[in-house]
C-alpha cells in the first residue's frame, strides 16, 4: 500500500470508503469535513492506495497540545492484512515529527473492533469525559 497525501481527485472515494466502514452519520457531512480538513493541516489527511484504489484513510491534526485521528479507515475488504496498522504508523509519525507528545482518539463505545485494534497498538483508556457542543445547528450550513 502506497501512503500519500489526500488529494482532490479522492474525494468520492474516500467518502465511499468511509459509508463503507460506517464512519459517516447524519449529523456529519463527510464532504464538509473533507473541506474544513484540506484548510488546516492537509498535510496530515493521509489516504492508503493499492493498485489505484483507495482503501485506507487517516484524517490527523495538532493543536499545539495534543494529537489527534479522525476517519481511520480500511476498506472492509483490505482488513487483517495491516493497513490499519500502517496508515496509523504513518500518521502517528508524522505527527511526532511536529513536535506531538500524545494522541488522542475518540471510538464509539459500541464499536469494539475498533478498540480492539487500538489497544493492539498500545492505546489505553483515559480516564476522561468527552463532552461536546455544536457550534453550528448542523453540519450541512454553509460556512
Amino acid at each position: 500500500m502506497q501512503i500519500r497525501q489526500f488529494s482532490a481527485e479522492d474525494e468520492d472515494a474516500v467518502v465511499d470508503l468511509w459509508v463503507a466502514c460506517g464512519l459517516t452519520r447524519p449529523w456529519n457531512n463527510p464532504r464538509l469535513d473533507i473541506e474544513r480538513k484540506l484548510r488546516v493541516q492537509p498535510e496530515l489527511f493521509l489516504v492508503g492506495e493499492i493498485d489505484g484504489m483507495i482503501v485506507a484513510s487517516a484524517m490527523g491534526g495538532y493543536d499545539g497540545h495534543r494529537g489527534w485521528v479522525n476517519y481511520l479507515a480500511v476498506a472492509p475488504s483490505r482488513r487483517g492484512q495491516g493497513w490499519g496498522r500502517l496508515i496509523m504508523a504513518t500518521v502517528e509519525e508524522a505527527l511526532r515529527a511536529t513536535g506531538c507528545p500524545k494522541l488522542n482518539l475518540q471510538v464509539r463505545s459500541d464499536n469494539t473492533a475498533a478498540i480492539a485494534f487500538y489497544e493492539a497498538l498500545g492505546y489505553g483508556s483515559d480516564e476522561v469525559v468527552s463532552l461536546g457542543k455544536r457550534l453550528k445547528t448542523s453540519s450541512l450550513e454553509p460556512e
